[in-house]
């Protein structure tokens, strides 16, 4: 039997936070006097603190009243927010707890004390949105953390000590950045899938399985080869979702010898393709086509090998692929001011325009039970992708705007 995710072990069985992080302020004089401890899902406590979806964050505040005077009240905050490039934050989450109120203690404290606390986080916000008017407030899933080299927004949680002063005197924070991770899971895969996962035997074909597959619409290629002819044709894509997606090309036409020049491995580009929307079309569905504040960029690349099917038949070619899904991919989310679209195939002709694109749902786990595994031959591997549009595309549209 396949073996739950290894690396999300607290999805199913919801674990408790085991690593404890530990962080402090000093005074002047580099003498420390507020401490704030917290737990998290981090394997690491050199690691950012790490929650998911409906977690309790908790932890301990400590503060040497001795050392900071004039103190009037403590509080812990659980704070979130959305930047653009050349923006001020804008705030979408904000949960507090008062730790301690010199208005309302009984005594005057002195010395080292501590509070422990619990923080829950919610599993949506309530949004206004200002470019719909007077519409009322709505409800939107917490988004994942997101931060990348030269991204043009990113998302930012953190977790605030606020140890407020007397008037006239500045309150002083201790904080430290979190990662937040909301828990989805991928539909199981049709039951003669899940059943070549197991015993490790080949993928049924989607005439066999058509419950395993999705057929995508023909589309037709039309050229000139070398030069002296022309030719036309069809190509029809089949894929299946998993974390290694299998895809089935076949190649239909009436001229052998342009078939066998483009059912080479190498003739066929598939990439897996993600979409940012920056501002305050972000919601909207059509914005991945109609804004300068979109971006996109290659994720995956899909190879490709001849199918073990047998001789070409006439007329027909058909090419086995695979696509990866790699682990370290961020999830799509819709937010206002900032979304990232979930991904989609774009198989790329010679003009550099797709023949055709279909969207990809991806989870951040598989379904339970569920192990789904490469059937590349040995000598194939998944394209390395470069950060070429990450490193400098990003920074080139940013210094413009």
């Amino acid at each position: 039997m396949a073996q739950p995710d290894a690396e999300l072990p607290g999805y199913a069985a919801r674990a408790p936070n085991t690593m404890e992080h530990r962080y402090q302020l000093d005074d002047s004089k580099s003498r420390p006097w507020l401490w704030l401890s917290v737990k998290s899902r981090s394997k690491d406590a050199k690691q950012l603190p790490l929650f998911f979806e409906h977690d309790t964050i908790s932890g301990t505040v400590e503060v040497d009243l001795d050392k900071a005077e004039g103190s009037k009240g403590v509080l812990i905050s659980i704070t979130a927010g959305v930047t653009a490039v050349g923006q001020e934050e804008i705030k979408f989450l904000d949960v507090s707890s008062e730790l301690w109120d010199a208005k309302s203690a009984p005594s005057k404290l002195k010395g080292k004390q501590s509070w422990p606390f619990t923080l829950t986080l919610p599993a949506e916000c309530s949004i206004l949105e200002r470019s719909k008017g007077k519409q009322p407030e709505q409800l939107y899933p917490l988004p994942p953390t997101f931060s990348e080299r030269a991204s043009p927004a990113y998302i930012d949680y953190k977790l605030v000590v606020t140890v407020r002063k007397s008037a006239f005197r500045v309150n002083q924070t201790l904080a430290t950045t979190f990662v937040y991770m909301p828990i989805t899971r991928a539909e199981p895969p049709s039951p003669l899938r899940q059943l070549a996962y197991r015993e490790g035997s080949p993928l049924v074909g989607p005439e066999g399985d058509p419950d395993g597959w999705k057929v995508l619409p023909s589309v037709t290629i039309a050229g000139t080869i070398f030069g002296a002819r022309q030719v036309e044709l069809q190509c029809t894509l089949t894929y299946a979702l998993g974390s290694h997606i299998p895809l089935l090309v076949t190649l239909v036409g009436s001229d052998e010898q342009a078939l066998d020049l483009l059912s080479t491995p190498s003739a066929v580009r598939m990439h897996l393709v993600r979409v940012r929307s920056v501002g305050s079309h972000a919601t909207q569905e059509d914005a991945v086509g109609r804004s300068n504040n979109v971006f996109r960029d290659s994720v995956g690349t899909a190879f490709f090998w001849p199918s073990d099917e047998g001789a070409p038949r006439a007329g027909t070619r058909v090419l086995n692929g695979e696509l990866e899904i790699k682990k370290a991919l961020k999830l799509g989310f819709v937010f206002p001011r900032f979304s990232l679209r979930a991904p989609g195939f774009s198989p790329a002709s010679p003009a550099g325009e797709a023949l055709l694109s279909e969207r990809v749902s991806v989870a951040s786990a598989n379904a339970p039970g569920v192990a789904p595994r490469s059937y590349a031959p040995p000598g194939y591997v998944s394209p390395e992708e470069g950060d070429y549009n990450t490193a400098v595309g990003y920074l080139e549209n940013g210094n413009q705007r």
